[in-house]
């Protein structure tokens, strides 16, 4: 079983930088694709960023020149460094790690309990 627990979120005020972590507890942590996602109020979650073992990234358009996510496969974490925060980045930020895709669907797909962020203006 795949428990992923987040930390660093808090108020920041606009323009600011904010870092987020998450540790993975589990194995094969360094083939799970590992997700940071966001859900603002009255809205879906959302993809924000996501790395696969290897190092690869994928951003969403509002993170691209912004946000950093890494990992460290041997510490079992990955990280989301978000500078230039604006309000609109505000919400509450999850970790996730997927493997084993079968079409749409995923395998395994673990969910952090979320850490909240604020920007305010």
């Amino acid at each position: 079983q795949v428990q992923l627990v987040e930390s660093g979120g808090g108020l920041v005020q606009a323009g600011g930088s904010l870092s987020l972590s998450c540790a993975f507890s589990g194995s094969f942590f360094s083939i799970y694709l590992m997700g940071w996602y966001r859900q603002a109020p009255g809205k879906q979650r959302e993809l924000v960023a996501a790395i696969l073992g290897s190092g690869s990234t994928n951003y969403a358009d509002s993170a691209k020149g912004r946000f950093t996510i890494s990992r460290d496969n041997a510490k079992k974490t990955v990280s989301l460094q978000m500078n230039s925060l604006n309000s609109e980045d505000s919400g509450v930020y999850y970790c996730n790690a997927k493997r084993g895709r079968n079409g749409a669907r995923w395998e395994y797909d673990y969910w952090g309990q979320g850490t909240q962020v604020t920007v305010s203006s």
